[in-house]
């Protein structure tokens, strides 16, 4: 398989640094169909983005992946910083791109996966660009339910005000700390060494960094560190409330039925209009499906197959 090729582009004030990979010899001819692939949070597009754009050019479509502005090799500062409504504006920058690449890629034949958060922030993207033609997510989550409801379990599936006040006070704290100059990194989210977990440790960041500390996710460029001024941005965001307004474009969210997050993807499917569909894939936890692509990947073929 050819190596991807390195590319940029703007967005808000932002340079974007993406890989887009091409249809591979013998694939089927999609007409120029592209597909836009977002990372998850803290994550950056050599892990997982890459496993889904080589299965994805395998059968014959465009893919471009790319690094969240502040993360990864894009620009910004603080690095890390979890912006929701920069990282809508990403996807957008990213579709925008794919309209450039006269006489490859079709403008009118452009879809775009989500992966974990990004499944929320490439719902709210599709939800306002119309440019969108497909939407297919892989884990979704919302990382502003998230924030409000203090964890990604179902069970937490309600506000809670003491996490809402206690990330505000996390930020606001971050924010004058920065303010009166005093040099501090950003904590990491979770640690992605497994030997740190201690056994009584949520099981979400037990198997995310069974993911992220394995050579199955590792990346030098992902360190899982993320500013606390992320937390105000985040608390009054939300990923799927219209959901509705996808339609009449078509809407796949993938889950694996024993993932912590699966009632991000089935509230998420209740809340939009046809065409839609909720695939579940049977005994995969949320981050089984970053790089088990053996269901996944052929659904993604044929959903983005039937629909650009």
């Amino acid at each position: 398989m050819s190596a991807p090729s390195k590319v940029t582009f703007p967005s808000f004030m932002l340079q974007i640094s993406g890989e887009l990979y091409i249809p591979q010899p013998g694939s089927p001819d999609r007409n120029g169909a592209a597909i836009v692939i977002s990372h998850p949070m803290t994550g950056v597009k050599e892990q997982t983005s890459a496993d889904h754009a080589r299965v994805l050019s395998k059968a014959g479509f465009y893919a471009l992946t790319f690094d969240a502005g502040y993360q990864g090799e894009s620009t910004g500062q603080p690095r890390g910083l979890e912006d929701p409504h920069q990282r809508a504006e990403d996807v957008k920058g990213a579709v925008s791109f794919l309209t450039t690449l006269k006489g490859k890629v079709d403008p009118e034949r452009i879809g775009v996966l989500g992966i974990c958060a990004s499944g929320g922030y490439t719902s709210y993207s599709a939800q306002s660009d119309s440019r969108i033609k497909a939407l297919a997510t892989v884990s979704a989550a919302c990382v502003g339910r998230m924030t409000r409801h203090g964890g990604v379990h179902k069970e937490n599936n309600k506000e809670v005000p003491q996490a809402i006040s206690g990330a505000l006070q996390a930020a606001g704290q971050w924010r004058t700390t920065i303010a009166n100059g005093a040099p501090v990194d950003a904590p990491p989210m979770f640690t992605s060494d497994v030997s740190q977990i201690p056994e009584d440790a949520d099981s979400f960041f037990k198997e995310a960094a069974g993911y992220y500390g394995s050579k199955r996710g590792n990346h030098p460029r992902s360190d899982q560190k993320v500013p606390p001024s992320s937390y105000d941005l985040m608390v009054s965001y939300d990923s799927f409330n219209f959901q509705h307004l996808i339609s009449p474009r078509p809407l796949l969210m993938i889950a694996g039925s024993e993932a912590q997050t699966l009632h991000f993807s089935e509230a998420a499917v209740a809340a939009a209009s046809q065409p839609k569909e909720l695939f579940v894939v049977d005994g995969k936890n949320h981050f089984d499906l970053y790089d088990d692509l053996s269901v996944s990947g052929p659904k993604l073929v044929e959903f983005f197959g039937k629909n650009l």
